[in-house]
């Protein structure tokens, strides 16, 4: 497994680069806002390539990407307003509880999984919540 930090385009661009020149079996993608910014791009890259690319965020699946497993985002946002609630009413930052998510999905992309050859297990099917294409 190798590891790019990737802040920009240009590193985007170099880490694409050698991905495809190692021949790498597979891209994970950290759920952030940068890697959402450039999902349809890593999509396109994955493609060309048939290089398999999962991500935590339902989007980067919706974007074209094979799959994701990760929380559900809309959940997430709510959580996240209420630590602004108690923040806004006077709570330390620091005194607030590290919450893990609750809901969880999985998103499968079958349009992406044809394309670039790859059999998605009947199992993972039907336990995915949402299937695209």
């Amino acid at each position: 497994m190798r590891y790019f930090p990737v802040n920009g385009e240009a590193e985007l661009d170099a880490a694409f680069a050698d991905i495809a020149r190692q021949r790498d079996d597979a891209i994970v993608a950290f759920a952030d806002g940068f890697t959402m910014t450039f999902a349809s791009r890593i999509a396109a890259f994955s493609l060309q390539h048939r290089i398999p690319a999962i991500d935590g965020w339902a989007e980067f699946a919706q974007q074209g990407n094979l799959l994701i497993y990760g929380p559900v985002i809309e959940e997430v946002h709510r959580r996240l307003a209420a630590f602004v609630d108690k923040i806004g009413r006077g709570a330390k930052p620091a005194d607030l509880p590290v919450e893990l998510p609750t809901k969880l999905e999985l998103v499968v992309n079958m349009k992406t999984a044809r394309a670039i050859g790859l059999a998605i297990p009947k199992a993972v099917l039907l336990r995915a919540d949402q299937v695209i294409g």
